[in-house]
């Protein structure tokens, strides 16, 4: 069973007092003695209690900083992330909450360099995507050493010291991918491509590993070929799948692991293999909107930025602010989203969007730009799509 943390009326049971008592005492607040001083934090270390740090930030009006270190990205999916962050943020009772947007333009361009920022003015916890983990684990332990939680967004860290992980379910997007794949050709045999940025990230690799997987379980007549990796450039993205198309007329279908799905379809557009070939993406923006209406596109998982933004803004501020982390590991499942559906996921969208501009505060729980030649986009002004 789990352990829940000591609290104030842990401590006052034990020995026999208030709770107004024990808070006094560990607050070195007037009116305790000495000896009973020495007794609440004998006991406090006894049980092992951990103070809720809530009451530090609002007794001391202390700002809670956090450094949010995102890619820059290509389509809406990151301005929903840092959208749901800050409303997250801006939800909470404390309000003394500061937000620095680190934002870095390029896989592997800026990462580090935003996160040496961070550590340099000694933030009180960081959310990062993590794109290289080899590269980012020495910095997850300095963090973890000085005491500053890491919580990863859409890929994980793993063996890092990172205190936990918001991401969607990379194991069942792949799965998903492959079976609708196969389902949607039939009885056809040939090869088969997936994209994705680079399998050095958790997330995509993971992908893959199920995609293929399934497709080898199932659909035994289709073989998928060697990743196309288009490192999160989507000219890089265009010319592999020009190449690729060339190289393989016969391709069945392509599944794009990541929000480079434009320049795919243009690609495939491109090279006339359209409406011939099915195509499978993932997320949901404006460009993708009418590639799913004419069915150049067949489907799309959606990743749910916006509520990953929010989990692990939440993951965060629990463990900064009540001293407890129930969950090192949460996992989003994927949404499904087809022509039948789509108008129902663009107006559920719209009403988030709607919903979280309100509440932007002047002066309050606002984000700063720092530490990059890119900034991040304000979170508050947001495509039509909105958030999820």
């Amino acid at each position: 069973m789990a352990k829940y943390p000591t609290t104030l009326l842990d401590i006052a049971k034990a020995l026999g007092t208030s709770i107004g008592t024990v808070h006094r005492a560990l607050h070195n607040n007037p009116g305790v003695s000495p000896t009973t001083r020495a007794r609440v934090l004998q006991m406090a270390r006894k049980l092992g209690y951990q103070p809720n740090l809530a009451a530090s930030y609002l007794s001391s009006k202390k700002t809670l900083r956090v450094s949010v270190n995102t890619l820059r990205g290509t389509t809406s999916f990151w301005d929903e992330v840092r959208a749901g962050i800050s409303e997250e943020a801006g939800s909470l009772v404390l309000k003394n909450v500061e937000l620095d947007f680190r934002t870095y333009p390029h896989l592997g361009e800026g990462d580090e360099e935003a996160f040496e920022a961070a550590l340099r003015e000694e933030v009180d916890g960081i959310l990062i995507f993590p794109s290289r983990p080899q590269a980012l684990r020495p910095w997850i332990r300095r963090a973890s050493e000085a005491s500053i939680p890491v919580v990863c967004v859409a890929t994980d860290a793993p063996q890092s010291g990172r205190l936990g992980i918001v991401a969607v379910d990379t194991l069942a997007s792949g799965a998903i991918a492959a079976d609708l794949m196969g389902r949607f050709l039939g009885e056809r045999e040939g090869p088969v491509a997936i994209t994705l940025s680079d399998m050095a990230i958790t997330e995509h690799a993971e992908k893959y590993a199920a995609f293929e997987r399934t497709l080898r379980s199932f659909y035994p007549g289709l073989h998928l070929l060697h990743p196309v990796e288009d490192h999160g450039l989507e000219a890089e993205a265009y010319r592999k799948c020009r190449r690729l198309f060339a190289e393989h007329p016969n391709l069945c279908g392509v599944y794009v692991t990541t929000e480079d799905s434009i320049p795919v379809v243009k690609a495939a557009r491109d090279a006339k293999l359209l409406p011939g070939l099915t195509i499978i993406t993932t997320d949901l923006f404006p460009d993708l909107v009418p590639q799913i209406r004419s069915g150049a596109v067949a489907a799309t998982i959606y990743q749910r930025p916006y509520t990953q933004g929010r989990m692990a803004f939440r993951m965060l501020r629990t463990f900064l602010v009540d001293g407890s982390n129930p969950s090192h590991q949460v996992t989003l499942a994927p949404h499904l989203v087809m022509r039948g559906n789509l108008d129902f996921f663009l107006q559920r969208q719209l009403r988030e969007s709607v919903k979280e501009k309100p509440r932007r505060v002047p002066g309050k729980n606002s984000p700063r730009q720092l530490g990059s030649a890119n900034p991040a986009p304000d979170p508050s002004q947001k495509s039509d799509l909105g958030c999820h």
